[in-house]
């Protein structure tokens, strides 16, 4: 197991989160799956999510760019197909409705709303389309919380080319390494660290870290865990 990296010393300066699985519960999605395909809710769900994240970095390996609003419903169908679901447009409509009302988890809000309160600049860095991405957080009520809200699209890459990252750096004016970059998908993190970000691993579900020689500066279990990082207040920063 690599060594795990050792947290920064100096203040931070702004907070970037990924959004699906780390702000949005990217698998809330199963309970209107189980109602469309009773017993196959949750199996849907997780294969949905698994093909939409392969399909992204397919699209990025071979150069042939797409959405991730169309990643994400060619994993649909593949998943529908795999689990031998009958899939009309219907209900294929409805479940990618849902990726525009997915829930927060429970303590997300508190805690945007203390970094607020803490004068420190909170945002989004995401693979999902800027309308995606306006619908779910305009529906969680979170607008007046994050800024900015960058979506890798424009670069025809998705996380973890280095380029997706970079718009992080050049939106905020900062060095990676004065940035918290928050996921909850362990490659997320460590594709973030390479990039040179200061990161944290929400491992909700006490998975293993990825074999990939990397790790995290440091591993939570909740958002929660933001807050126990030092951060120099943007009230108390030149402009």
């Amino acid at each position: 197991m690599p060594a795990l990296p050792t947290a920064p010393t100096a203040p931070l300066r702004a907070v970037l989160f990924d959004a699906y699985g780390t702000l949005f519960d990217v698998y809330s999605i199963g309970v209107a799956a189980e109602r469309l395909f009773p017993g196959a809710g949750e199996r849907l769900g997780m294969l949905w999510r698994d093909k939409q994240i392969e399909y992204t970095r397919l699209s990025s390996m071979s150069g042939k760019t797409r959405s991730f609003r169309d990643c994400t419903r060619a994993g649909l169908r593949f998943a529908a197909k795999r689990l031998g679901l009958a899939l009309d447009g219907a209900a294929e409509d409805a479940l990618m409705t849902c990726y525009d009302r997915l829930e927060p988890f429970a303590e997300n809000r508190g805690i945007l709303e203390e970094l607020k309160r803490r004068g420190v600049r909170a945002g989004i860095l995401s693979n999902g389309d800027p309308d995606m991405l306006e619908a779910v957080v305009g529906n969680a009520g979170f607008a007046a919380l994050l800024d900015p809200v960058l979506s890798v699209e424009g670069t025809g890459r998705f996380k973890t080319d280095p380029a997706t990252y970079a718009l992080g750096t050049a939106a905020l004016g900062l060095t990676a390494a004065d940035v918290l970059f928050v996921s909850s998908n362990c490659w997320d993190a460590i594709g973030a660290t390479w990039f040179g970000y200061t990161t944290l691993w929400i491992n909700r579900f006490g998975l293993p870290l990825d074999e990939l020689g990397a790790a995290p500066t440091r591993t939570g279990t909740n958002l929660a865990d933001v807050l126990a990082f030092s951060f120099a207040s943007s009230r108390n920063l030149a402009p």
